[in-house]
């Protein structure tokens, strides 16, 4: 039997913009060095916000000239729409972004878990929750919405887990082979990685143990995986949001990425995690999935 293998990896400096891949990284208890390690704030809404409120910030790419540090965030490099560069350092780094994303928000580092504030989600701009929550997730009236309950309880009151800019977990891993099924199951669209924003992309072998259905990483859900030197405990299966669909770079805005994905997989893709050993990950590393 063929074994499974990490494809590709990724990371992405700046919460919500485009990010870097790498051949190796550290992985710490609090995900992979230097990951979601600068978000934006919207200072209209008084929140940190992602792509699923600012859609442009997809327009964005984020790397480090220099490695990370482990903790902290360390300076990252932003490459602007229009090709201009800027680093996350550079005093003037939140005016020219709100000029270029036409909207009042500021840049900013992690802070500490202990300044709720920072990540504490805005009111509610209407009352209609069940509206909002169905353009957060790209559902139509007649699509399933997520299934919140699976979602760790803090989410209900902060942007992110307090401390972070992940929108729930550390780590996300999608499959070569998911991503196939769905281009198979809708030609007409394109079902690039850059739109799923994973961590690993791994290489699923048919003839593995592991590889059952059309979508393999859904089903570890509640296991333990190994990559490299490090073990990683799978959550859950990943609801995904509008941000599969909006257009950046050359991939267009593709409604149907989510009709898709709500057919064959329940709106579902890729399955999230937690780091149980922290350790290194390379590209070319043996993937063996534990009960």
């Amino acid at each position: 039997m063929s074994p499974i293998t990490v494809q590709q990896i990724r990371r992405y400096p700046v919460k919500s913009m485009g990010g870097e891949v790498l051949e190796s990284v550290e992985l710490t208890a609090n995900g992979l060095v230097g990951d979601r390690a600068w978000a934006v704030r919207d200072d209209v809404r008084g929140q940190i916000v992602g792509a699923k409120g600012i859609a442009a910030l997809m327009k964005f790419k984020a790397c480090y000239v220099q490695p990370p540090a482990a903790g902290g965030s360390s300076p990252a490099e932003i490459t602007f729409p229009d090709g201009a560069r800027a680093t996350t350092t550079d005093g003037n780094i939140s005016a020219r972004l709100c000029e270029a994303l036409q909207h009042t928000v500021t840049l900013w580092p992690l802070v500490p878990a202990e300044d709720l504030d920072h990540y504490r989600r805005a009111p509610m701009q209407s009352g209609d929750l069940e509206g909002q929550l169905r353009e957060v997730f790209a559902r139509t009236p007649d699509e399933p919405l997520p299934d919140f309950s699976a979602f760790p309880p803090e989410l209900f009151e902060f942007e992110s887990p307090p401390g972070t800019y992940f929108d729930a977990y550390p780590l996300l891993l999608i499959s070569q082979t998911s991503l196939d099924s769905l281009q198979r199951a809708r030609p007409e669209s394109r079902f690039d990685i850059r739109r799923f924003r994973p961590n690993f992309l791994l290489d699923v072998p048919g003839d593995s143990p592991d590889a059952d259905g059309p979508f393999p990483e859904l089903a570890w859900a509640g296991k333990r995986v190994r990559l490299g030197d490090a073990v990683l405990r799978m959550t859950l299966a990943c609801p995904r949001c509008v941000m599969t669909t909006l257009p950046f770079d050359d991939l267009p805005k593709d409604p149907g990425v989510m009709r898709t994905l709500v057919k064959e997989a329940s709106g579902n893709f890729g399955v999230c995690a937690t780091i149980e050993q922290p350790g290194t990950v390379r590209v070319g590393d043996a993937v063996e999935v534990m009960e």
